[in-house]
């Protein structure tokens, strides 16, 4: 069972993969291959969030044709779920599970370093190793 005193910031995924949002399908494959990541942060130059591309959604326009140039736009999620890290554990756990989402957006709290930058990523394997490490 979740405590009360745990927090996301126990269980997330420290730092983040950043791609640019210029950046192609085959760009993006290749970061999340050399990085060893299954998702990966887009980001605009100013580092703002503008969402983020599974291992699946590149798996899904496998078969298209000219695949690799497809921009990240077309590839990311329509949407992104963000959580600050000091966000109770079992109401991220819950969000996620009520949702169906796989991956939640660790974002910085206001006037700590850089404000509001992904920190983290959150996924149910975190949630489930973290509670087994204690």
């Amino acid at each position: 069972m979740i405590g009360e005193n745990m927090q996301v910031k126990d269980a997330m995924s420290r730092g983040v993969v950043t791609v640019p949002m210029d950046a192609t399908a085959a760009e993006v494959a290749e970061t999340m291959a050399n990085r060893d990541v299954s998702a990966v942060v887009a980001v605009d130059e100013n580092g703002e969030t503008f969402g983020f591309v599974s291992e699946m959604d590149i798996l899904s326009r496998l078969g298209d044709k000219n695949w690799e140039i497809a921009s990240i736009e077309d590839l990311m999620a329509s949407s992104v779920e963000t959580v600050n890290p000091g966000m109770k554990l079992k109401d991220a756990a819950k969000q996620m599970a009520e949702k169906h989402i796989h991956r939640l957006i660790v974002m910085s709290e206001d006037k700590v370093g850089a404000s509001y930058r992904p920190i983290g990523i959150l996924s149910p394997i975190d949630v489930i190793k973290y509670l087994f490490r204690k």
